[in-house]
């Protein structure tokens, strides 16, 4: 698109509607996890759609090791995106890393996001004794960066239906093939950089109004994190329970979840 990060991190602009709304994608997939939504919004939006800098469909050498050790420069990425399009206003969807993203930068730039829906969103993956339920205690993180390490493939092989939750064998290799995509120790840092991060703190600076769209069984994202997001955003926020299962939604339901983000849109 001749601008040097539109170029570098895939970034396309689908639609034709007057207002935009932003689908970033979490980590193990790229923008293709959007395809079987995208033709729902097409009409009514301009559509960006973008690669993360972790992306197996991003040229590694993107990759800054000492930059991305949080989640502020991935923030950078998404505000130089939307800077680099000129827009002024968007609703932004974001799974996973980008649900966080979004917030993140909603805190910076509030007057650019009408709205954020979140799914599969977590401030803190680990547990912390009795006050929060993050789904992850530390002995088992650990075990799935060692995991990683060992053997990336097996790793791979294992987690891909474990995320995806639902019995759908298309979802899996779709998530399988994206992960497979990433280099192994880029995935492997992602991955350390989001479990251990706690973000728990910056809830109460996000004003914008959010809608926390929650699965009903989310291997990685338990519901108990749901309502803690909804009390502790300082702004207006709702949880949209899915009747659906899994972490990844828009593979393994794409039309159910399209649906639920209308009604999400329109609120």
């Amino acid at each position: 698109m001749g601008t040097p990060i539109l170029d570098a991190f895939n970034v396309r602009v689908e639609g034709s509607g007057d207002k935009y709304l932003v689908f970033a994608h979490g980590f193990g997939t790229d923008q293709s996890a959007w395809q079987r939504v995208l033709p729902y919004f097409t009409r009514n939006y301009k559509v960006i759609l973008y690669d993360l800098v972790c992306a197996g469909s991003v040229n590694p050498d993107h990759f800054d090791f000492r930059r991305y050790t949080t989640l502020d420069a991935y923030v950078d990425d998404l505000l130089n995106i939307l800077d680099s399009l000129h827009v002024t206003r968007c609703a932004y969807v974001g799974h996973s890393i980008s649900a966080m993203t979004g917030m993140l930068a909603s805190i910076r730039r509030p007057e650019l996001f009408s709205k954020l829906i979140l799914i599969g969103a977590s401030p803190r993956f680990l547990n912390d004794g009795e006050n929060y339920h993050g789904g992850f205690e530390q002995g088992e993180i650990e075990h799935v960066f060692s995991a990683m390490e060992a053997n990336y493939e097996a790793w791979v092989n294992g987690f891909a239906p474990l995320a995806v939750g639902a019995d759908v064998p298309t979802a899996v290799r779709e998530f399988s093939r994206t992960l497979f995509n990433m280099r192994p120790d880029i995935s492997l840092f992602v991955s350390r950089t989001v479990f251990n991060s706690d973000l728990r703190g910056i809830l109460g600076l996000v004003n914008v109004p959010c809608c926390i769209m929650q699965t009903a069984r989310d291997m990685s994202v338990p519901a108990s994190v749901a309502t803690y997001m909804k009390e502790h955003i300082g702004g207006k926020s709702t949880v949209q329970w899915l009747d659906t299962e899994g972490h990844l939604p828009h593979l393994s339901a794409p039309s159910y979840l399209a649906h639920q983000l209308e009604i999400a849109l329109s609120q």
